[in-house]
């Protein structure tokens, strides 16, 4: 561990105080007994003591003002006599390597002691600068005595140095190992790595045992073969240490190029047992970034079986792609893929996955590029127009178990629902829901109960109120009686002119669900949508018999999203071949006055009688809110022929009681 800035003077006293050097301080500035003087820089390290060693050693390199190198040794928590030789060895401290420089040895006093050695060239004679040292591809190594050379005290030197740059990765249990760990990789300052593996658990490791680890090419998910073996793990301490310069083949590999690597990090279980891993993790440039999006995977064809994908980001900019799903049979296959377009309009397979394994509900792919090797990144994938199928078995795909629109045409969780009332068959009703996709369009889901098993009921969205009655404006897929169900995806009207969700919000239209493709006359079902929705505010005025008619009811005004009025008559009484004009009226119906307002006729065989009101018969606009404040009464008549002849009759607006 090097504890001096290599262009510092001033040593750090703290430090010299912790191990016990303080006496020293005065020594190292004093010139020595060659004559030479220290001039600086310097370095300095710390020696690590072995497992069996408490001694404190620490080591001081300066450069002289002749250009040598004055390298002092210190000691404390030493033994009180003894001689302790040392030297600088070639390599790290975990290659090991032969003596390249002999340090003068240490004798203790007490329990400290201090040796001094100018350097000017190695044990073979070759010259060797400060510089050079500084940079040297070495270690040191004390030894506990001349005739134990028993290392106990050590620490890397030189190019060896950490820099203090480090990334750590994660490594996942498998194989029910019962432990996770992590792998630290740490930059020298040659350029060169040391790689730490840690296992966080030892109790399902054998003491003594050996456990094989090795960096792959490519993803974990991919798998590769070895690029890069480690030191084994121990199964003692959980440990392994490796110095890193080159891959196995002998090609320079750089701290800098490890962790823009495309690999990954196996430990097995023994050499004999490479296929169990103890655990796994993606390094590199296969790392995630902790960037993630999440999509529900619905149950489709097969009762009970859902669950969701997730997308994660990798460094490199690719994507890990993770289906989990509950309810999948044991020891089933399913294969899965994403899709183009979203899952109502359908679309061929663009990437394949890896196939869900029934028994774990699992499926896990590594995503860099669409089938057809057009490269596709992290964002691009959650911008793509498309969505997840997940399939029976490779002998039936069209039976779909668990499906889910991703990307773009993910649901932004806006919603609006609207109810369709029943009209020629009373058990038939339902409601429609607009959902909110990511790219501005809609989905719209039609949920119907009452329909006949075996039919299939057109739908369309058409132009102004029900009450009203238009042109059809975007054809929906047909309701499936057996289900009650329809699922549409709407981008464009049926001419191609583009409708965005908040556009349909507030279109004026409304729904119509026919018996039939060869009965579209007969509306099953109907229900206003986007600007003609109600609100929910209403006022309900009494509509009374007149001249012992037997015929009386209600007149429902009721508001609109576009502030407008729909106005409900609801009758009882009236014959079944009846159709019964009806108006609004000036003045309170004492009073009588002119009509304002002409409402649809009353149908006799039901009732009923709705009408969409914006505007007086003189076109002048009136409100939901005017309307119910308005001077008036309704009249319902007998017949156009006889509209002398009032049936039912009741004071609205600012006349009602």
């Amino acid at each position: 561990m090097k504890i001096f800035n290599a262009t510092t003077r001033t040593p750090l006293l703290s430090l010299f105080i912790t191990f016990g050097f303080l006496f020293l301080i005065t020594s190292c500035a004093e010139d020595d007994d060659a004559g030479t003087t220290p001039i600086g820089p310097f370095f300095s390290y710390q020696l690590t003591p072995t497992e069996e060693s408490q001694i404190s050693a620490f080591v001081r390199f300066v450069q002289n003002d002749d250009n040598s190198i004055e390298a002092t040794l210190f000691l404390a928590r030493a033994e009180d006599g003894n001689t302790y030789p040392s030297h600088i060895h070639a390599n790290s401290v975990l290659e090991g390597g032969d003596i390249v420089i002999s340090l003068e040895s240490v004798t203790v006093s007490g329990t400290t002691g201090q040796s001094t050695t100018t350097i000017t060239q190695t044990d073979a004679e070759t010259s060797i600068t400060f510089e050079e040292l500084m940079n040297f591809d070495g270690h040191i190594n004390l030894h506990r005595s001349p005739d134990d050379l028993t290392v106990i005290a050590q620490s890397d030197i030189g190019g060896n140095e950490l820099t203090g740059n480090s990334q750590d990765y994660f490594l996942g249990e498998r194989d029910n190992s019962g432990t996770t760990g992590s792998l630290r990789l740490a930059e020298r300052k040659s350029g060169a790595t040391l790689a730490t593996l840690t296992l966080d658990s030892t109790q399902n490791l054998t003491d003594g045992s050996r456990h094989p680890a090795h960096i792959h090419n490519n993803s974990a998910i991919e798998g590769g073969g070895i690029a890069i073996s480690f030191t084994p793990v121990s199964g003692t301490t959980g440990m392994s240490m490796t110095h890193i310069e080159a891959d196995d083949e002998g090609a320079a590999i750089g701290y800098s190029e490890l962790l823009n690597f495309d690999g990954y990090v196996n430990v097995h279980e023994s050499a004999e047992n490479l296929a169990t891993l103890i655990v796994q993790g993606d390094i590199g440039i296969n790392e995630l970034t902790g960037d993630a999006t999440t999509y529900p995977l619905m149950e489709r064809q097969v009762a009970g079986i859902m669950g969701k994908a997730t997308f994660e980001k990798r460094q490199s900019g690719e994507t890990l792609v993770t289906l989990s799903l509950e309810g999948t049979p044991e020891g089933g296959e399913h294969p899965a893929h994403i899709h183009a377009n979203t899952a109502v309009e359908g679309g061929g397979i663009v990437v394949s996955f890896t196939p869900v394994n029934g028994t774990t509900g699992m499926s896990m792919t590594n995503v860099a590029a669409l089938d057809d090797g057009m490269a596709i990144t992290y964002e691009e994938l959650l911008d793509y127009n498309g969505y997840i199928n997940v399939h029976l078995s490779a002998e039936d795909l069209a039976t779909i178990v668990a499906q889910g629109d991703i990307g773009k045409n993910t649901l932004t969780g806006e919603t609006v629902t609207y109810a369709l009332d029943s009209l020629a068959i009373p058990t038939i009703k339902g409601e429609a829901i607009f959902s909110q996709r990511n790219n501005g369009t809609t989905l719209v889901e039609l949920q119907l109960e009452g329909t006949p098993e075996n039919g299939s009921h057109p739908v369309h969205i058409h132009v102004n109120s029900a009450a009203e009655g238009g042109g059809i404006a975007i054809s929906l897929t047909n309701v499936d009686g057996a289900t009650g169900m329809s699922r549409t995806q709407i981008a464009t009207f049926d001419d191609g002119t583009p409708i965005t969700y908040e556009g349909l919000l507030d279109y004026d239209g409304y729904i119509n669900v026919h018996r039939s493709e060869a009965d579209l006359v007969t509306i099953v079902a109907q229900g206003d949508i986007g600007s003609n929705a109600l609100t929910g505010e209403s006022v309900t005025y009494a509509l009374n018999d007149v001249d012992m008619s037997e015929v009386s009811g209600t007149a429902t005004f009721s508001q609109r999203k576009d502030g407008t009025t729909l106005v409900s008559i609801v009758l009882t009484g009236t014959p079944p071949a009846g159709d019964h004009p009806a108006h609004i009226h000036y003045n309170s119906a004492e009073e009588g006055g002119g009509i304002a307002i002409s409402l649809n006729n009353v149908e006799g065989a039901t009732g009923l009688s709705k009408t969409s009101v914006a505007r007086t018969d003189n076109n002048i606009d009136i409100s939901y809110t005017e309307l119910i404040e308005f001077d008036g009464y309704i009249n319902v008549h007998l017949s156009e022929a006889d509209l002398a002849t009032i049936v039912a009759q009741g004071d609205i607006g600012a006349n009602a009681p």
